[in-house]
């Protein structure tokens, strides 16, 4: 299984604004700066997670966006599914993946493994997780190393 480029930048873009907002809206272009990711691209990634509630957009001068819950009310799960959609590996693996196999497939046991490892790590690590662990690996004054994550 692998995370596409949105889930990987739907987190970025999620520990920017847990790490920096500090109670204000924070522009899509200071996040696409720090970031080093192109704010068009940022722009599809927030417009799914501002759909979903899980961030809220200020308009007007000083306007940005903002986390809509405490960073330890995400987990990163939720917040790939948002991007990602299902997590499964495949297809049959999903609830309801209805395969007409399903009954004799010993393949499909291997499939909801992987999906229940994968599950397992993504919905108990949150966002105050990786923020606590992004403090820790750049504690203040480490710079430009730590600008990006």
């Amino acid at each position: 299984m692998k995370i596409s480029t949105k889930g990987r930048y739907a987190l970025r873009l999620m520990l920017d604004l847990a790490l920096n907002s500090g109670g204000t809206a924070i522009s899509l272009r200071d996040i696409a700066q720090r970031q080093g990711i192109s704010d068009k691209y940022l722009e599809q990634i927030v417009t799914r997670l501002t759909r979903a509630g899980l961030v809220r957009s200020v308009r007007g001068a000083g306007g940005g966006y903002l986390l809509t819950r405490p960073p330890e009310a995400y987990t990163a799960g939720e917040i790939l599914r948002v991007v990602e959609g299902s997590l499964a590996p495949v297809s049959c693996a999903e609830e309801g993946g209805g395969c007409q196999r399903a009954a004799q497939c010993v393949t499909l046991e291997l499939w909801r493994d992987i999906q229940s490892a994968v599950s397992g790590v993504v919905d108990h690590r949150t966002l105050a997780d990786l923020v606590r662990r992004y403090r820790e690996k750049c504690p203040a004054g480490e710079g430009a190393v730590c600008e990006k994550m």
